[in-house]
C-alpha cells in the first residue's frame, strides 16, 4: 500500500515517518508540509502541493492539528484514498461528523491512531477487564507537554488542553471496559494547570472519573486507568511499549482491514464517538 504523510512535525517525525519506512507492507510514498523544507530530510519524496501527493498515494496518514486534518480528510476519502486519522478526528463535531460522512459514502478505510490501544499491555488489560462486572472507573493522564519540549509549541494543545490531546486515550479505555459513554456529567478546568476534571455516565450506569493535564510539572508523564467493583481492581499504569512499536501493529491491522473490505474497531466511528464526548465536555464545562 502506497502511503503518504501530511505533516511534518515532531510526532510525525518521531513516529509516523519511521513507521511507515521500515514497515514491509507499506510504500512510504511521500510527504506534503506547510513548510516543505520542514519535511526534506523525513525519507521520502516531498510534494509540492497536496492534490499531488493525492494523485500518487492509496492511502493518506495525517498528522497535523484536528482542525486541518478534518478539511484534508474529507478530501482525501472523496479522492479515493484510504485515511489514517490523529485524533481527535476534527476541531468540532460538525466537521467529525461530516468526516466520518464522506468516509462512508467513498467507501474507503480509516483508522484512528489510538495509539495506546495497540499496545500489548493494553491489550492484556482490556482482556481481563472484558471477563469480569465493574461498578466504578477513573482514568489519569497527567504531562508537562506544554511546559517545554518538542510539543510546547503546539497552538492547539495549549489551546484545547489535555481533554482533546490525551482525553481521547483515556475515554476510550474507559468507554470500552465499562460500557459507551453516554453522557458527560460534570467538566470542570483549572486554566493555570490545564487540569481538567471529568465525570462520565456509562450506558451501564457507572460513572467514571478523569482527571487530565498537559501542564502539570511531572516527569515522566502519569498514566493509569483502574476499574473496581464486585470483582475486585484491575489497573493499567504501563506505557513501556514504544509508540514506534504500537504504530507497527497499527498499520499491520489497517493493510489487513482493507484487502478485507472490513470496518476496524478504530475507525472514523470510533473516533466521531469520542468527539460527541468531547464535545460534551465542552458543553458541561
Amino acid at each position: 500500500m502506497r502511503i503518504g504523510l501530511v505533516g511534518a512535525g515532531p510526532w510525525a517525525r518521531a513516529t509516523h515517518a519511521p513507521s511507515l519506512a521500515a514497515h514491509p507492507g507499506v510504500e512510504f510514498a511521500g510527504v506534503w508540509a506547510r513548510r516543505p523544507d520542514a519535511a526534506a530530510d523525513m525519507g521520502a519524496a516531498v510534494f509540492e502541493n497536496y492534490d499531488e501527493l493525492l494523485a500518487n498515494v492509496d492511502a493518506v496518514a495525517f498528522a497535523v492539528p484536528p482542525e486541518v486534518q478534518s478539511g484534508m480528510a474529507v478530501a482525501a476519502a472523496r479522492a479515493g484514498k484510504h485515511v489514517l486519522l490523529d485524533k481527535p478526528i476534527a476541531g468540532t463535531l460538525d466537521d467529525a461528523t461530516e468526516l466520518a460522512e464522506a468516509i462512508g459514502h467513498a467507501g474507503v478505510g480509516s483508522i484512528v491512531a489510538l495509539t495506546r490501544r495497540f499496545a500489548p499491555e493494553t491489550r492484556a488489560f482490556l482482556g481481563e477487564a472484558a471477563a469480569k462486572q465493574w461498578s466504578a472507573g477513573a482514568g489519569t493522564w497527567l504531562s508537562g507537554a506544554v511546559l517545554g519540549g518538542e510539543y510546547s509549541n503546539s497552538a492547539w494543545r495549549h489551546r484545547e488542553g489535555a481533554l482533546f490531546d490525551v482525553g481521547p486515550h483515556v475515554f476510550d479505555l474507559l468507554d470500552i471496559t465499562l460500557g459507551e459513554i453516554v453522557d458527560v456529567v460534570l467538566c470542570r478546568r483549572d486554566d493555570a494547570s490545564d487540569t481538567w476534571t471529568v465525570v462520565l455516565e456509562h450506558n451501564s450506569g457507572t460513572l467514571s472519573t478523569s482527571q487530565l493535564s498537559l501542564a502539570t510539572p511531572v516527569r515522566p508523564s502519569v498514566f493509569r486507568v483502574e476499574l473496581s467493583g464486585i470483582d475486585g481492581v484491575a489497573s493499567l499504569a504501563d506505557r513501556s511499549t514504544s509508540a514506534t512499536e504500537c504504530f507497527r501493529v497499527l498499520l499491520d491491522e489497517f493493510v489487513e482491514s482493507v484487502a478485507a473490505g472490513t470496518e476496524h474497531p478504530c475507525s472514523v466511528n470510533r473516533g466521531l464517538h469520542l468527539q460527541k464526548v468531547l464535545e460534551g465536555a465542552r458543553a458541561a464545562r
